[in-house]
């Protein structure tokens, strides 16, 4: 029997646990990542408090992604050795450190430092998506999934909302104290409610990251998953990159806190998550990956073709965030079902793909910007939506995999 049946053998035979809330994880999910994001509004508040240079002060967000992307990699997969709510308790203890070292942080230095800290830990957020994953019941994985994922998504859109406006009110340290508060809160309901884990997985931590490459070429499936989803978030670092920009400039004029209020309308997309993730459990994965990929495309066309209407804006935003969710919550059933002892190191890669996408559209739709306006960020995220539909019809040789491995 191949291994993906017997992994696959082996999870259904895993009653799920009634005793862990889906609230719960949902809420984990974006009260832990939320951190990596809370500082972007703030930086002019940051600057001034330190008398640094904008360019300085731009490292804070920057430090803070690049722990993130770190942590997606190297902390994730420690999920699949450890058990989960012991890692993710661990996780929340130590995030509330680094928390009260950046909110009473004396000097750049120690701010930037604690920054790398909060991304890397920040990955805690994710350690809820394997965890819903394993205890959700076969004929509901994707809809379980898509919740979970939803409070991941809020969390990282509305940071900036909620950040923005604590700091305004109260300074920019304030949001990081009573980040810390809502962590600490988030671990104790944790170690009150959520059931143990056992690994799924034996040996070493450097074995564990040497099993990352192993996963990748074993699995045409997850390599597929992951291309796929990095072309759909090319469209999230295009957008968000270069919309201050765009509205500053005629006809709207308008300020950054604008721009961060757009972050209401991701949201909005965001909150379709579940919903697509119970049309994969009904209709498969590959039927919502590509209905995702063209609302992405026709988003972006729709902005394009209305370039000066407010309204076409904020609809587009809504249509490709839901789009690209669509995708990754569709992404994240798929992978989860490749190997159940690897939920936690699959789940991270599929992220770390999405995190280099997001960071290649910022650069590129920056590019488009200079040199197109708003019309290139628009051509540069149709663009990607059709490339990821194409990709998606590419051969199916994933599809005998993920039957077996779901049967």
């Amino acid at each position: 029997m191949p291994e993906e049946a017997r992994s696959a053998t082996r999870d259904e035979g895993k009653q799920p646990v009634a005793s862990a809330p889906i609230w719960l994880m949902a809420i984990g999910a974006g009260v832990g990542v939320a951190n990596v994001y809370y500082v972007q509004p703030v930086i002019p508040l940051v600057r001034a408090a330190f008398g640094i240079t904008p360019e300085a002060a731009s490292l804070v967000p920057a430090v803070s992604q690049a722990g993130y992307a770190a942590g997606m990699l190297l902390l994730a997969p420690l999920g699949d050795l450890l058990d989960r709510k012991r890692l993710i308790l661990t996780k929340s203890a130590l995030l509330v450190v680094a928390l009260l070292t950046a909110a009473t942080a004396p000097a750049l230095s120690v701010l930037l430092a604690a920054s790398v800290a909060l991304g890397l830990l920040g990955s805690v957020g994710q350690d809820f998506i394997p965890l819903a994953a394993q205890h959700a019941p076969q004929e509901r994985r994707g809809h379980t999934i898509g919740l979970v994922t939803t409070g991941l998504l809020c969390g990282i859109l509305l940071s900036r909302t909620i950040g923005g406006i604590v700091g305004d009110l109260l300074g920019w340290r304030a949001m990081f104290g009573i980040a810390a508060a809502m962590v600490t809160l988030l671990a104790l309901a944790v170690w009150r409610l959520l059931p143990h884990q056992s690994a799924t997985a034996t040996g070493t931590y450097v074995g564990l990251l040497r099993s990352l490459a192993t996963l990748t070429c074993r699995h045409a499936m997850l390599r597929k998953a992951l291309a796929t989803q990095a072309l759909l978030a090319t469209t999230l670092g295009a957008f968000w990159s270069t919309l201050a920009l765009m509205l500053a400039e005629p006809p709207f004029q308008l300020g950054a806190g604008v721009a961060g209020a757009f972050g209401l309308a991701g949201a909005a997309g965001a909150f379709g998550a579940p919903l697509f993730g119970g049309f994969a459990d009904r209709s498969g994965p590959l039927t919502a990956i590509r209905v995702g990929c063209q609302l992405v495309a026709g988003a972006f066309a729709i902005m394009l073709m209305l370039p000066h209407s407010f309204a076409a804006l904020i609809a587009g935003a809504i249509l490709f965030d839901l789009g690209v969710m669509a995708g990754l919550v569709s992404h994240q059933t798929i992978v989860t079902a490749i190997d159940p002892d690897a939920r936690s190191r699959l789940n991270g890669l599929l992220m770390t793909a999405a995190m280099i996408g997001m960071s290649i559209g910022a650069v590129v739709g920056g590019w488009a910007w200079s040199r197109h306006g708003w019309t290139g960020v628009c051509l540069t995220g149709t663009i990607a939506g059709l490339l990821a539909l194409l990709h998606s019809f590419l051969p199916p040789i994933i599809r005998p995999v993920f039957k077996e491995s779901a049967s």
